[in-house]
């Protein structure tokens, strides 16, 4: 109002509003603050997204504690919706779906072990998957293992084939830094390349028990389909990459990217490495919304002598 009537004194129009000078100039500090404030987390969010580009606000809210308490700036995770809405920077979520598992073949397949299991350690349940990344005018194949308590990735690998020998070569790498793996279980599709000979064979020397879906439900595998859509659409989707080489070099940097800065409302808000190395107890802050099964035992709460019937 005073720059439109420079005529008009402030103490007129404090008049008008009903304000006194004070509060008239405490109003406008608090407004010049807040944009001010604004502004600093912006800068900081856009430096973050540089190589979390696709990361949920959720996330990003964890990730900025630091940053909002140095600067003494006090904004909840619905204001910095907003403020990320206002400017364009919510993630937009799109789903396109490639078939990775051929469970038609003639090699054994082995019953699900881990109905009802929720692991309480770290190298008690892995859970491997193959996912597709598109790239240029074709696609790459991604094989991942997790460690299902501690969501760490400990085995990857990418090709540009959905052959048996690139998913061994995930195992292969999980298998040199498992120290101990006399009750690990390792759960997977009926994929051709989970049941081939080679490798059951590593499984089965490595004394690791083999578990299996026996149905279609993404539920079965939950946490291997849940890590699937976080490293491609919070991570690969950002990268434009020509070749496979450049594919392996884009992926080394996104695991390192995933499991030592991303955290997990699942563990507590904490990163896959730290969780992993067992110097904390995380605590799962999201809801599980699946329908409990509480009748089933599995063999493996047996064997361990210790029985938690909540569905993970």
């Amino acid at each position: 109002m005073k720059d439109r009537n420079r005529n008009i004194s402030l103490a007129r129009i404090c008049r008008v509003l009903g304000m006194s000078r004070q509060a008239y100039y405490q109003h406008w500090w608090r407004n010049e603050s807040t944009t001010i404030e604004q502004e600093l987390v912006l800068k900081q969010i856009i430096n973050m997204k540089k190589d979390h580009r696709h990361m949920g606000t959720r996330k990003l809210y964890e990730l900025i504690q630091p940053f909002l308490l140095e600067h003494q700036i006090k904004m909840g995770r619905d204001a910095l919706f907003d403020l990320l809405s206002t400017h364009g920077l919510l993630v937009k979520r799109y789903k396109r779906r490639v078939s990775t598992t051929n469970s038609f073949h003639m090699y054994r397949k082995f019953p699900n072990l881990i109905k009802s299991f929720v692991p309480t350690h770290p190298n008690q349940l892995w859970v491997s998957d193959i996912t597709y990344w598109k790239i240029s005018d074709k696609f790459l194949y991604i094989s991942f293992i997790t460690d299902a308590f501690s969501r760490k990735i400990l085995g990857y690998n990418v090709a540009d084939n959905l052959l048996s020998i690139e998913t061994v070569k995930a195992l292969k790498m999980a298998l040199l830094d498992a120290q101990n793996t006399e009750f690990l279980c390792h759960h997977s599709d009926r994929g051709l390349q989970y049941c081939c000979n080679e490798y059951v064979q590593i499984l089965e020397e490595s004394e690791v028990k083999i578990s299996m879906t026996e149905t279609g439900d993404p539920r079965d595998n939950a946490v291997a389909e849940r890590l699937n859509g976080i490293i491609k659409n919070e991570y690969l989707s950002s990268y434009t990459v020509k070749d496979l080489e450049e594919g392996k070099q884009v992926l080394d940097f996104v695991i390192k990217l995933y499991n030592e800065e991303r955290p997990h409302m699942s563990i507590g808000n904490l990163t896959p490495e730290i969780v992993h190395r067992g110097n904390t107890t995380p605590t799962q802050l999201w809801k599980n919304y699946y329908h409990k099964n509480s009748t089933i035992v599995n063999p493996i709460q047996e064997e361990q002598g210790a029985v938690n019937l909540e569905q993970y």
